[in-house]
């Protein structure tokens, strides 16, 4: 009995782990789409789409005749056929607009939000949106839709900023709201200098030029100045103090990282940075890596990865606080999506990289 409770759990851990794995796409040689999912290569579409996009649990896009088709669980999903002009693809949801229409594909699930849209931004968990049917401004979160502002003809809300599972913006009243997880809250009774979101977290500077993190519900005052720079990922804020000190905020804790103004990237849950030695550094939760002795020119992040051609020629994979060489071929393309590298060499060789398993 002991041995087959160990063998389910194992199953149900394996399968688990693979579900969670992200998607990857590209068109081959023969112009068919081909989807990396869980570990294996499908043939969806015999014919190149005219758009296609990618997102870590769907795939949508535009089919050779304009069909709008969504990849999702394992199957193509024909959503209309050519009435959809524009499409985006995040961690969770899919949205498209049919004309002024604006629709949600999340979990398998298509819901209309809006027959007459106007203005709208989609992230992760997220939609923001002005209904011009109901006069407001709502959103879409967990299948749900909230009222944020009501709408004030022949205006906008144009000082906001909408990232992953989190809004923040300046009202029509110039007061600082935050809406998270299903609740609008009353951040600041006035506008605020500047701010920038990620996961769970926004940074800004109030109107007396302190420093401040909204991090899961709760405030932290990191300054009483306001900082030179700064920049905001999932559940961190990386920022050089006025007086020329780099300094990490994650885990609702502070890190210093000494007196330099470095260059310096952000995004997801990375955080990429030059030293005053010059080497390239990453810093991910909590922990940094000394990636190379020199600052590489191109550099790309997405979610728990960063990755770049080093000077040896290596396409060079940091992923989840692992370090991978990819391949050293000449290529004729590459690109990260969701922690998986797609790359071509030559004109018929595609390749899928995922936490160090080539396909």
């Amino acid at each position: 009995m002991r041995s087959m409770l160990l063998s389910v759990l194992i199953c149900i851990t394996c399968a688990c782990s693979v579900s969670a794995q992200p998607l990857a796409a590209y068109v081959d040689i023969q112009s068919q789409v081909m989807v990396w999912d869980k570990g294996l290569i499908h043939k969806v579409d015999y014919m190149a789409p005219t758009q296609m996009k990618i997102g870590r649990t769907a795939i949508p896009y535009l089919d050779n005749s304009r069909s709008f088709k969504i990849y999702y669980g394992g199957s193509v999903r024909e959503l209309n056929a050519g009435f959809t002009n524009n499409f985006f693809a995040t961690d969770n949801l899919v949205g498209f607009l049919n004309q002024k229409s604006l629709n949600v594909f999340d979990r398998g699930v298509t819901k209309n939000l809006t027959g007459v849209c106007d203005q709208y931004f989609i992230s992760d968990s997220v939609v923001l949106f002005l209904d011009s049917y109901k006069g407001e401004y709502r959103a879409y979160y967990n299948r749900e839709l909230y009222t944020i502002e009501s709408y004030i003809p022949d205006s906008v809300l144009s000082h906001l900023k909408v990232a992953d599972n989190i809004i923040a913006f300046d009202n029509f009243a110039n007061q600082f709201r935050v809406f998270f997880r299903g609740k609008l809250l009353a951040q600041e009774d006035y506008p605020v200098k500047s701010f920038d979101a990620g996961r769970n977290t926004v940074a800004y500077v109030d109107v007396d030029h302190k420093f401040k993190v909204f991090h899961n519900g709760s405030t932290f005052v990191l300054d009483d100045f306001e900082p030179s720079s700064y920049r905001v990922g999932d559940d961190l804020v990386a920022y050089v103090t006025t007086d020329g000190y780099f300094k990490v905020f994650y885990g609702d804790s502070l890190h210093s990282f000494g007196f330099m103004n470095p260059n310096y990237l952000v995004n997801d849950n990375i955080l990429a940075y030059r030293d005053p030695g010059g080497m390239l550094k990453v810093f991910y939760k909590g922990n940094t890596t000394e990636m190379e002795s020199y600052y590489p020119q191109n550099i790309t992040i997405q979610y728990n990865s960063l990755a770049y051609i080093n000077s040896g020629n290596t396409l060079r994979l940091f992923t989840e606080g692992e370090m991978y060489d990819v391949t050293n071929a000449d290529l004729s393309s590459w690109s990260l999506a969701y922690d998986v590298i797609t790359y071509q060499i030559g004109q018929g060789v595609f390749k899928v990289y995922y936490k160090g398993q080539e396909y």
